[in-house]
């Protein structure tokens, strides 16, 4: 019987509007605003080899299940500025620059809100885009985080998916077993996070792509959760 159903969150109950799938184009545009507003000195020797580490930590360049604080990767992409900087405010204007906008799938609350009258417990496990601080991830959607009872990230956890790390985490919270729990996203990586750890895999496929990922379900929207899990 499954007693927990875990989401994904970007591209299953929100997404970013406007925005690619990989930031990897933002990330010059972001660290120039973050060097004018703050008045650095930053050499172009400097700003390119900043940059060129930012890119080399994206899971899109250098796939990786590994997952790093933001503090950790500015630290290693900022190790040759040769003067006094404060790193949390240069990570501050870095993801400022991306002028992020949440947009909430108008089906995600009241599945959600009926999840939670039917008696389920509700979690997230989601990764961070690279280097993004999780407090400011969660900002992005504070609709979500009443309805979730336990909230993961590939940063409070340390790894990326489809490391189950996150699913092992959600799972002893509850003490519940894989079989008892189901996870719900739009990615391979999330299909294969599920099969690693043992539960169900759903795909929502929005977009009516057809996509096929060796999920156990795919649904283009939540409303179709209930029937599944009757």
């Amino acid at each position: 019987m499954i007693k927990v159903v875990a989401f994904d969150i970007g591209g299953t109950l929100m997404e970013y509007k406007d925005m690619p799938y990989c930031w990897l184009d933002y990330y010059e545009n972001a660290l120039d605003r973050a060097v004018k507003s703050l008045g650095l000195s930053v050499s172009e020797e400097q700003r390119c080899r900043t940059l060129e580490i930012l890119r080399s930590f994206n899971p899109k360049v250098n796939p990786r299940e590994k997952d790093y604080t933001p503090e950790h990767i500015f630290g290693a992409a900022c190790a040759d500025w040769e003067f006094e900087y404060d790193l949390g405010r240069v990570i501050g204007e870095f993801f400022a620059a991306f002028d992020l906008k949440a947009y909430i799938y108008p089906d995600t609350l009241p599945v959600l809100e009926e999840l939670r009258v039917a008696g389920y417990k509700l979690a997230a496990l989601t990764d961070i885009a690279t280097a993004m601080p999780d407090e400011l991830h969660r900002s992005y959607f504070p609709e979500l985080l009443p309805y979730l009872d336990m909230y993961v990230s590939s940063v409070s956890c340390g790894w990326r998916k489809p490391a189950p790390k996150g699913l092992y985490d959600i799972a002893d919270n509850f003490g519940v077993s894989p079989d008892e729990m189901i996870y719900v996203g739009d990615e391979r990586k999330d299909i294969g996070c599920a099969h690693r750890f043992g539960c169900t895999g759903i795909l929502i496929d929005r977009r009516n792509t057809g996509a096929e990922y060796g999920q156990d379900h795919t649904i283009s929207d939540l409303t179709a959760l209930k029937q599944i899990i009757k």
